[in-house]
């Protein structure tokens, strides 16, 4: 009896061959640690922010800046590092990122004063905007669209983990008063600056891990760097980017600085946009726009941006405020949330991975995170931390299945060629929404808490201090019995009318994830037509 053995599908020269499951796996857990490093790293100084602007005698505008600094170099480099990945090695673009970051951190931990750490930072979110791009962009070339959906859930995992660990690490490393009696000459005693070093070491294994394990082939193409669309983008973004940071804080919404950072932002963004027209190498080549699933997946997740990071950001504070947890324990409280992006984003990205069908993960995702943050509109100061904690879980479980899925629908219809600037696309966007909400919902948040405080003091029948706003932050344990819960409830009053302003754009978002058009996830990493165009030599 003879038996044959089906031989495997021929390929053209120069097309890729997907890594294997055990390859994958190996070079994943170096991008992994890279992802998560870069994530940390903007969440971990959150808690030691008062302590550091006291110890290097910053003002507010220094807190504000610390970061703004790093938010703002990430999402203005995250397009340029995407188009970087279409012209050079990836692993060695990942590899620079890595260092790029570890030396911003160094910088930052040996910082002597407000302005060389706001630099620092500056260099730290080069490097994470890079890191975040580059990441799924090597994921993209390592595994086709139908297998993809699964390492995806990995990413939504690690960087729920880090967003989640990032202020309980840096809450520890700043009350870890014994850890600044290593340090030599002026930095003694400010334990803080570990909060900068504790990224390094996993920096360094992520570099060693790709070095041993990322093997991509090189291909080699002309290169053709658009640096006046680098510099107008990076310009006409970071002008966008200062004024919805620090409107409302620094000055008015309704100023002449408005009005100036507003009509540079938008005039340097309308020359980037010619001047992509002229290029053979753009940034982002605008033809990716033609394209209905990306266009309806960045405007969806410009949306996600705004709803998600523009209203979560602030529920540690509610915790910390209107309920009176320690900042330890209401970084715990957020692992509802975090429990929620994993399950969803891993169990999500498993199906997709079999089945091949996507867009209706996407929708039910769209569906269930409209959801979550409508009943997180419904939160105040008395509400159950059973029903918050359960809230929290199914935004969390919206959120794991829409984020990385936009992604891969966009990498499913993008051609190789242009995976890097696709990808970096939807990322830049939803980055750029996030700080436009974290900035707006926040302004929003200090009007209504300055006048339900005004109210609360008014029905008890007292006065507010002279030249007191209303919004400032106090110290909880500082205030008398009889005002503590007019503080309290303005706050959780405004948490909760920060999620009800979020609803009409996560709508918004399901609306436009309702409108792609769903494409079968193809099993090779290049298009059919890009395949064709490889084995054209072949056949003549």
């Amino acid at each position: 009896m003879s038996t044959t053995t089906q031989a495997p599908p021929t390929r053209p020269p120069g097309a890729s061959v997907p890594m294997s499951h055990r390859e994958v796996l190996y070079a994943l857990s170096g991008l992994l640690l890279a992802m998560f490093v870069a994530m940390l790293s903007s969440t971990v100084v959150s808690t030691a922010l008062p302590r550091i602007v006291a110890d290097l005698h910053g003002s507010e505008a220094g807190y504000t800046w610390v970061v703004v600094a790093s938010l703002l170099a990430m999402t203005a480099t995250t397009p340029i590092w995407g188009k970087l990945a279409d012209l050079f090695s990836k692993k060695l673009l990942t590899q620079l990122t890595l260092v790029i970051f570890m030396a911003g951190s160094v910088i930052a931990g040996i910082a002597p004063d407000m302005g060389a750490l706001i630099g620092a930072r500056l260099l730290q979110g080069v490097g994470m905007g890079g890191l975040t791009a580059l990441v799924q962009i090597v994921i993209a070339s390592m595994v086709t669209p139908r297998d993809r959906g699964k390492y995806f859930g990995y990413l939504g995992a690690v960087f729920a983990m880090a967003t989640v660990s990032g202020p309980l690490i840096g809450g520890l490393l700043v009350d870890a008063k014994w850890l600044g009696s290593f340090l030599p000459g002026y930095m003694e005693g400010q334990a803080w600056r570990w909060c900068f070093y504790v990224g390094i070491p996993i920096a360094v294994v992520a570099f060693v891990v790709l070095q041993k394990t990322l093997h991509l082939p090189t291909i080699k193409r002309e290169a053709s760097i658009d640096y006046v669309g680098a510099t107008l983008i990076t310009a006409g973004v970071s002008a966008l980017l200062i004024w919805v940071s620090l409107a409302g804080t620094q000055f008015a919404w309704v100023s002449a600085t408005t009005a100036v950072l507003l009509t540079l932002g938008l005039l340097l963004l309308a020359a980037f946009v010619y001047a992509e027209t002229k290029v053979a190498e753009p940034i982002i080549p605008l033809r990716l726009f033609r394209d209905r699933t990306t266009s309806l997946a960045v405007f969806a997740s410009v949306m996600v941006g705004v709803a998600m990071f523009g209203s979560t950001v602030f529920l540690v504070q509610y915790f910390q405020i209107s309920r009176g947890m320690t900042p330890t324990r209401a970084g715990l409280m957020t692992l509802a949330l975090v429990g929620g992006v994993l399950v969803s984003s891993i169990a999500t990205g498993r199906l997709i991975a079999a089945t091949g069908i996507w867009k209706r993960y996407l929708v039910g995702g769209g569906v269930v995170m409209v959801a979550g943050i409508g009943l997180l509109g419904m939160i105040g100061p008395d509400t159950s931390l059973l029903r918050v904690g359960a809230s929290m879980t199914v935004l969390g479980l919206g959120m794991g299945a829409v984020n990385q899925n936009l992604v891969l629908a966009v990498q499913n219809n993008a051609a190789q060629a242009d995976i890097g600037a696709a990808s970096s696309l939807v990322a830049f966007f939803r980055t750029l929404g996030g700080s436009i909400g974290v900035s707006a919902l926040g302004t929003a948040l200090g009007h209504r808490v300055s006048s339900g405080i005004t109210e609360g003091l008014a029905r008890i029948g007292v006065t507010p201090p002279e030249g007191s706003t209303g919004s400032e932050i106090p110290d909880m344990t500082t205030l008398p019995d009889k005002i503590r819960p007019v503080f309290e409830g303005a706050f959780a009053d405004a948490t909760g009318y920060l999620f009800r302003l979020a609803v009409p754009f996560a709508v918004l978002a399901l609306i436009a994830i309702l409108l792609i058009r769903e494409v079968p996830l193809r099993k090779t990493i290049e298009r059919e037509d890009e395949l064709e165009q490889l084995a054209e030599p072949v056949a003549s």
